[in-house]
């Protein structure tokens, strides 16, 4: 091996990849030993899917014109098609992992581990994100558009989409970790998490799409994080912006959250960790 290769492997980056590599390894592993979950999660995803889009284009059938909000009808189909599948996409178990781990024990044998506890969170929670996508998301839309007229984005939606998307899913972990620690101070965290369940898919557009929203409720919604979890990516995949100044604003607020809320669990982790070491003795 070159010199140049030599410290291309020791470089900080390939040295956090290769830490962290057994973490996704190990939860892919545990994925595949249960296939049938696959069938399960796509039987049930195409389902909640259709209630949504019958609903939805059953209440705008045969209204001349366009929708509330700018949009037409193949737009609001794909709105709400694809706000299921983000939000399918983010539901990574970090939340119900990390509380399980706290009220079993378990998480004084991750403290002794060398790595960063959130940072191997996220590396087990997005194997479960990216086998989400391929084996339910990609099938239940390619299923639909030969069901329903879609709506058919552009390459520069789809690049800016595919952007978006992965900073929503950096902010889904953050809210998703915030809530799993919140098991250091009470015995289950069952009820928040149904709660969280309740406000981020109102608020992120994936019930109801932003745009049809009355006004002071929208305007809530936008001053939020969770608008960027659904709301935004769906908003550039279909161009409802003003110019390339809206697009990138609407990313420099995806960004904006990711890193404020990966700060605040961050906190939020060296709190529970002093809270352990406090009962611990």
């Amino acid at each position: 091996m070159t010199a140049s290769a030599t410290w291309h492997c020791r470089t900080p980056l390939a040295v956090t990849w290769r830490r962290y590599t057994p973490f996704a390894a190990a939860s892919l592993q545990g994925l595949l030993q249960y296939r049938s979950t696959f069938v399960i999660n796509a039987v049930t995803a195409t389902t909640a899917v259709g209630l949504q889009v019958f609903l939805w284009r059953a209440v705008y059938a045969g209204r001349t014109g366009g929708l509330p909000g700018g949009y037409d009808l193949p737009e609001l189909t794909t709105y709400v098609l694809l706000a299921q599948m983000l939000a399918l996409l983010q539901a990574s178990r970090v939340d119900e992992e990390v509380a399980g781990e706290v009220q079993r024990g378990d998480i004084a044998v991750s403290l002794l581990r060398p790595v960063s506890y959130p940072l191997a969170r996220f590396a087990a929670g997005l194997p479960v994100s990216l086998v989400n996508a391929g084996t339910v998301a990609v099938p239940v839309v390619l299923l639909y558009a030969l069901l329903l007229p879609l709506s058919a984005p552009s390459w520069a939606g789809g690049l800016l989409f595919a952007l978006s998307a992965g900073l929503s899913l950096v902010i889904g972990f953050g809210v998703n970790l915030l809530v799993g620690l919140a098991g250091f101070v009470t015995t289950n965290i069952w009820g928040v998490r149904i709660v969280k369940d309740s406000v981020v898919a109102f608020f992120a557009g994936q019930v109801v799409p932003l745009g049809l929203m009355p006004g002071p409720l929208a305007t809530v919604a936008h001053l939020l994080p969770f608008q960027a979890l659904v709301d935004g990516p769906l908003r550039l995949l279909l161009g409802h912006y003003r110019g390339p100044a809206e697009a990138a604003g609407i990313l420099a607020g995806q960004a904006g959250w990711a890193v404020g809320l990966t700060a605040l669990a961050a906190l939020a982790w060296r709190g529970a960790v002093r809270r352990v070491e406090v009962l611990g003795g």
